[in-house]
């Protein structure tokens, strides 16, 4: 397992090592133990949650705000996503930006979005099937988000906007200027 830190301060991308022959492939996805000694940071994961999207559907941009913040650890078992990660921590020095990353189930990169940033991705092939681990439960009374194609974050989706499917909640999120960081 590589683990490479992102422009994102605290938010890395992981290379799983994996093995393949003519019977198809293994490869471990997650050991707490390596994890801690690669990252450098320990993690309780409490909850995994997987979700089915076709073409053109974007979910985020989310974050849980404290006490009910979330750390993320996400991947792709099928299909293909563009991930973003935005981080909303006042004080970082990385305040504001963001990264977008392809993850599909052919690199299996997996990517470690930490408490106080906002998370979305847009589903690039035919149908994904997304999964993740949180280290916090889900409340939705901490629910909130940033709105995805917010002009100020200017974030590249890769898709055109007559294809973009978005919930009900998300067509209404806040703009990132709007937002009051409680991170």
């Amino acid at each position: 397992m590589v683990v490479e830190e992102t422009k994102l301060k605290d938010c890395y991308l992981i290379k799983p090592k994996v093995f393949e022959d003519k019977r198809g492939y293994f490869f471990e996805c997650f050991n707490k133990e390596k994890f801690v000694n690669l990252v450098g940071k320990k993690f309780e994961f409490v909850q995994d949650n997987e979700s089915k999207s076709d073409f053109g559907v974007v979910r985020g941009l989310h974050f849980q705000t404290p006490p009910y913040a979330q750390t993320k650890l996400v991947r792709v078992v099928q299909g293909e996503v563009l991930d973003v990660a935005v981080d909303l921590r006042k004080n970082s020095t990385t305040y504001g930006q963001h990264i977008a990353i392809v993850l599909n189930d052919k690199n299996k990169h997996q990517l470690l979005i930490p408490r106080g940033f906002a998370h979305g991705y847009a589903v690039l092939s035919k149908t994904a099937i997304f999964v993740y681990k949180v280290d916090n439960p889900y409340s939705p009374e901490h629910e909130d988000g940033i709105l995805w194609d917010d002009e100020d974050l200017n974030i590249d989706w890769k898709l055109e906007v007559k294809d973009v499917l978005l919930s009900k909640k998300d067509e209404y999120l806040q703009k990132f200027q709007d937002f009051d960081t409680p991170f």
